[in-house]
Formats: structure tokens, sequence, C-alpha cells
């Protein structure tokens, strides 16, 4: 087999091996290099328009962990045992209209554009932003673009760990406003620039799953030629 066909199904292996793991071994840790390696997925991760308008919170305080416990409904199992616990947070309208100072200094000073292509490309971004999509029809508009983007870097991570054989679940079920109020009274929202989008928990199966169920491949996809 080539090395091609092998990382193929190297890759096809992993998405095999991942579930949505419920509860963790808690004695198993995820190692320094790989929980990094798992966080460079997700930094390296594409956006719209490049403004990458995550931010990644590990939670590994126990105390800090209860009280997201108490209000997350869905993360029972996984954060009292998860070797990993990450909050994934989004930018607010404050940091993702096209005008803001966040956008600015993403551009000149992550991308490194020149200032006169900034404001060249900044006038498609408002036509982009007001028009194509919508999304200054109202400031939850725009966050939940926000965290869209989120959920392609929390897709790559739990790939990355998948391939190195970690196991990963996605965490939406969780009261929104008391998740706020929690993260709010540590600090962590920087003043209504962040929100929270998604949780994800990391660390190693504490049993082996049910077999993984999916639809026939043509029953999602139809080809126009």
């Amino acid at each position: 087999m080539s090395n091609h066909e092998d990382k193929k199904k190297e890759i096809l292996e992993a998405f095999q091996f991942r579930h949505a793991t419920k509860e963790f071994d808690p004695t198993k840790k995820i190692s320094d290099s790989d929980f990094q390696f798992i966080l460079e997925a997700g930094r390296l991760s594409p956006s719209s328009v490049g403004y990458e308008p995550w931010k990644f919170i590990v939670v590994q305080n126990r105390q800090l962990r209860e009280k997201l416990r108490e209000v997350s409904w869905g993360a029972q199992g996984q954060l009292p045992t998860a070797s990993h616990f990450v909050v994934i947070l989004a930018r607010t309208i404050k940091d993702t209209k096209y005008d803001s100072k966040y956008v600015e200094d993403q551009m000149l000073n992550v991308k490194k554009f020149p200032p006169e292509v900034f404001e060249q490309i900044k006038v498609r971004y408002k036509s982009f932003q007001e028009e194509d999509l919508h999304l200054l029809e109202s400031d939850r508009a725009i966050f939940d673009w926000a965290c869209k983007q989120t959920y392609i870097a929390l897709g790559n991570m739990m790939t990355a760990a998948a391939q190195i054989g970690i196991d990963s679940c996605p965490i939406e079920g969780f009261d929104f406003d008391k998740v706020q109020a929690v993260l709010e009274e540590e600090g962590l929202l920087e003043n209504g620039h962040l929100g929270v989008s998604v949780m994800v928990a990391f660390g190693y199966r504490a049993k082996e799953p049910r077999p993984k169920t999916r639809k026939k491949l043509e029953d999602i996809v139809q080809w126009i030629e």
C-alpha cells in the first residue's frame, strides 16, 4: 500500500476510533506535549476572513470545573473525569465588526497586511458583514457567526486527538447565561469581548463505546454534474 493510501486509512481509522466519550479514566492524564499538539491543531485552524475569533480556556482547576458542572447538564460525567477540559470562547461584535480595533490589529500585526491594503479590504469586509450574510442585524447574529468559526477549530482538535489515540467529547449541553455568569465572575470574558461558544473534554475512555453508526454516504451526498 502506498504512503498516500496508508495516510487515508490512518485518518479514517481515527474517525472510527473517535466517539463522544461520556466518562474518562481519571487516572490517565494526557502528556503536556500531546496536549500542546491538540491546541496547535486548534490554533492553525482556518476561520472566515482570517479573524481567528476564538480563545481556548483550559480548565484544570477543580473548583471552577465544579462550578461549570452545576450549570452544564451535558458535562456531568466529563468535567470530573477528563484529563483536560476546554471552554472555547468566541469573540463578540466588540471585536468582530469590520472596523473594530481587534480586526485592525489582526490584519496589520498578525496577517501583516500593509495599511493601504487593509483599508481596501475593510470596505469588502463591511459589505460582507452588512449585505452578504446580514451579520450586523443583531449582536447575536455576528456572535453566532464567530461561534461557527470556533467549531472548525473544535473539529480539528478532536480529529488531531483521535489520530494519537486520545478521546474527546464536544459539549453544548449547558445553560448559556449561567456559564457566562461563571466565566464573567472569573474575569475570563474580557469585559464583554468574549462569550462561550462550546466546550470540549479530552482524556482516555473509561470503557469501550458502542459500535459507531452513521447514515450511508449515498443518503447524504448528491452530485450535480
